[in-house]
């Protein structure tokens, strides 16, 4: 089992959430976040004052898949997510010790 991480451009969302559900991807958290990497942030102009915005707002997408599914999912996100410009987000693969469904108790990959 696995964890995906995926930071991606906010208005991409959209794509990236049917990508995945057509490689079979059931659920998926979402969270607004706020950040930057090599694009470091940029200025804009504001009544008249320039000021720097250096955290830039992207959507990090977080799915819990069974080995099998993920690298599918890695080729769901890139194709869905990419625009070919800087800023276009990172995928984070992590291992899952454990996964219990609060509800049943399931375990593992019978709790995704």
């Amino acid at each position: 089992m696995k964890m995906i991480t995926a930071i991606i451009k906010p208005f991409k969302l959209d794509d990236v959430r049917e990508a995945l559900a057509e490689a079979g991807v059931q659920g998926i958290t979402v969270t607004e976040v706020k950040g930057f990497g090599r694009q470091k942030g940029h200025t804009e102009l504001y009544r008249g004052a320039e000021y720097v915005v250096d955290f830039l707002p992207k959507i990090k997408i977080e799915a819990a898949l069974p080995d099998d599914l993920v690298e599918r999912a890695i080729e769901a996100i890139m194709g869905a997510a990419s625009t070919g410009k800087i800023g276009d987000g990172k995928i984070f693969v992590t291992p899952l010790e454990r996964v219990i469904r609060i509800r049943t108790g399931e375990l593992d990959a019978d709790a995704l």
